[in-house]
């Protein structure tokens, strides 16, 4: 039964385990145009009010989850991001009780299939394109003991640097986002806020890994690999 197992003083190698998410969300709401520097460069308008998809339970991943290539998915681009843990139930919140509803604090790789954003004109393929299975890891960690503020994020591929930016290039900062979206949408304790990356995304190596690296928090490794 959960809960009730015993510790066995046993020490075992850490590639030798599946590390679990640290925890398992309700919902997982992810930002679009969060990013200065990526509106600057695209010639996007500076947003009054969060961007928004949910990314659905199917595609929560962990530590060293595995994303297989497929000619029906097509290229599959990463996105290192800052991801926030709701820690209590948030309702219409006010920017103080909204930074007390912050748990803490972990890594996440916002992955896209990219020919299904565009399939059809005129509607913007969020959910199809980001919510399929293992498109989005998230960990290792929850870091409950950090300051957002001036936070590096990197990615790499295959060792090499592919994205390295501060959390203040982030339009909307925790708290302040946490308050804008819990306008007449309840946070649950678990819930997970990515909040939307910056510029250096691209694709997914056939075979290696990708990892998002934020101070304090740790390291997030996707496997990849060609299918099966």
């Amino acid at each position: 039964m959960f809960g009730a197992s015993e510790p066995t003083g046993a020490l075992l190698p850490l590639e030798s385990v599946q590390v679990a998410m640290p925890c398992v969300p309700s919902k997982m709401i992810a930002l679009w145009n969060n990013s200065r520097t990526v509106a600057a460069t695209q010639g996007l308008e500076i947003p009054k009010d969060p961007m928004f998809f949910i990314k659905p339970a199917n595609s929560y991943a962990g530590q060293n989850s595995v994303v297989e290539h497929s000619a029906v998915v097509g290229r599959i681009l990463f996105e290192g991001e800052l991801g926030i843990i709701i820690g209590r139930r948030c309702l219409n919140a006010s920017i103080e009780v909204a930074e007390a509803a912050i748990f803490g604090y972990t890594c996440v790789n916002d992955l896209t299939a990219h020919a299904f954003l565009q399939a059809e004109s005129g509607f913007t393929h969020w959910t199809r394109a980001k919510g399929l299975d293992g498109f989005a890891p998230f960990g290792p960690v929850i870091a409950t003991d950090i300051d957002p503020a001036g936070l590096t994020i990197r990615t790499r591929v295959n060792g090499r640097e592919r994205q390295s930016y501060s959390t203040s290039d982030l339009i909307f900062q925790p708290a302040r986002l946490i308050s804008l979206i819990s306008r007449g949408l309840t946070l649950l304790p678990g819930d997970l806020i990515a909040c939307g990356t910056s510029a250096g995304v691209g694709p997914l190596p056939k075979e290696g890994a990708v990892e998002v690296e934020i101070d304090g928090i740790g390291i997030l490794t996707t496997q990849c690999r060609p299918p099966q």
